[in-house]
Order: structure tokens, then sequence, then C-alpha cells
């Protein structure tokens, strides 16, 4: 890593549905918004007011589909390129995954899948993101974070495990991490893999931020639903972290079934205590 890391402290991910809890939180030091949800040319006038009041916001992209056989669209990079100078913010984030297949060069029409789906961990897949990534990164005004997804199956005759694939992507290409712990408990329960082994073995300084975010467990499965209150699995998974290294910056997701604003605090509370915020969140 050649640039220094911002260090952004405790966020939570900005949804219009909760745009006046967030007005009412203070002790919050940033949020995370998605690209494609951004105009090219304004912000919404809650997150003004944010940035008028110090709060870092930071892009958030899911379209870029860098883990899938096509070069970037040169069309989304540009748009995102847009959302980072119009938020101005130190660093955007995208995820390792693929988005769509298809397309003109290929036997079968565009399919845009609407999910994020899981790069196998072969070489063959890193040399392609790799190189993707790359041309990200060229396209882009600020540094480039990229997120590891949960996944409901596993590839056949993968050669790495999470935590190899993650540190090769970095040393070959120097981007960032944001390391999603709830991400790792999902692929725990249902890939079984030890989220532990996956933490020792990343490159910890590379790391940009961190996903919480909750979920729920049915019939063995879990499901990132984004619409429940954080497990003690995946603070645990935080903690476990949190032991290694002092994360730049954490942060809290909600997609679905918005609590009172004060249950998010309260889970912004729990965050800091494991990541030694002494601050905290208050209501105004």
């Amino acid at each position: 890593m050649t640039q220094e890391q911002t260090q952004l402290g405790t966020g939570i991910g900005w949804r219009p549905e909760i745009a006046a809890g967030i007005d009412q939180l203070f002790g919050i030091d940033w949020v995370e918004v998605v690209a494609e949800n951004l105009c090219h040319d304004h912000l919404p006038e809650p997150l003004t007011r944010l940035r008028e009041r110090g709060v870092t916001v930071v892009p958030h992209g899911v379209g870029l589909g860098l883990g899938g056989a096509e070069r970037p669209d040169p069309g989304r990079l540009v748009a995102l390129a847009q959302r980072a100078e119009l938020t101005e913010s130190p660093l955007v984030t995208e995820h390792i995954a693929f988005v769509r297949a298809g397309g003109p060069m290929t036997a079968s029409p565009r399919f845009e899948a609407g999910h994020l789906l899981p790069v196998p961990r072969t070489r063959d897949a890193l040399d392609v993101l790799c190189a993707n990534v790359r041309i990200a990164q060229d396209a882009l005004p600020v540094p480039l974070a990229l997120e590891n997804v949960a996944a409901l199956f596993s590839w056949p005759d993968e050669e790495f495990t999470e935590g190899e694939f993650l540190c090769e992507l970095v040393e070959r290409t120097g981007v960032e991490l944001l390391v999603d712990v709830a991400n790792l408990h999902t692929n725990h329960v249902n890939r079984g893999e030890d989220p532990v082994k996956a933490l020792d073995q990343l490159p910890l300084e590379a790391i940009a931020y961190v996903h919480v975010a909750g979920g729920f467990e049915d019939d063995g499965v879990w499901h990132d639903s984004h619409a429940h209150p954080v497990s003690e699995p995946v603070l645990e998974v935080l903690r476990e972290l949190c032991a290694r290294v002092s994360p730049p910056g954490v942060l809290l997701e909600r997609d679905e079934n918005f609590p009172p604003v004060a249950e998010l605090a309260a889970e912004l509370d729990a965050i800091g205590r494991i990541t030694g915020d002494a601050q905290g969140v208050v209501r105004a």
C-alpha cells in the first residue's frame, strides 16, 4: 500500500428511509451511500446537510462486476468517478463479484443477475479479476477498496481459501479491502469456512474499513438480509478482527425493516464498544 489510509471512524449506511433518523445521530463520523442511487451532479439535501456537519460520504458501487469475464464498462467507471468527485470522498468501494454474463462475445444474450455472485477462487478467475481491478483503479480519482461477498455455495475445484484469494489480490493490485464480517459469518454457516482462519490470512494493513450487518439462519442456511439486528456471532467475528488490527472505519448496514433510530444507535454503540470508539453515538 502506497497511500495513507483515511481514518473514518464509526459510520452507518445512508438510506432515504432513515435519513431523518441519521440526522439525529451525533457521533456518526461517516456514511456510505449506494453509488448507483446518486445523481451525477447533486446530492440529496440530507446528504448535503451531513457533509456540512463534517460527515464523510463514501460511494459504494454495486454494478461494476469486476469479477466478470468482460472488462469493466467505461460508462460505469465514469459514473463511479463522478460520484467520488461529487461526494469529495477519500475512496470508493465495490465488490469482488460478478453481476452479469453473456453478451455479444458469447452465444447467449446478456443476463443481469440482480445479485452479487461469488467469484470462483481459481487462478484463472484471479487473473481476470486483477486485470479488471487495475482498469478500475486507473479510471478512478481516489483509491478503490473491494468487499468480500456472502455466498450460498462454493464453486468446484477452487484453489484458494478466502483469505489466500484476498491476499493475492492485494499483493498483485495494491487494492484496499472492505472486510464484511457478516459475510465472513455467512460463509462460515453456508460453506463451512472458518472466519478466524480467513482473518489470519488477510493482509490486515490493506483494510480500508469494515461492514457489520444483520441476518438470520433458516434450515441451516444463513441469509445476509441486512434487515435484522446484528447477531452475536457476527459481533464475535468483529471482535476477532479488532484483536488483530484497529480498522480505520466500521459501518453498520441496514437495508430493510428499518427500526427506530434508538435501536440503530444502540447497535452502533455495541459496535463502538468492540472497536474502542469511546465517543459513542447519541440521539439529538
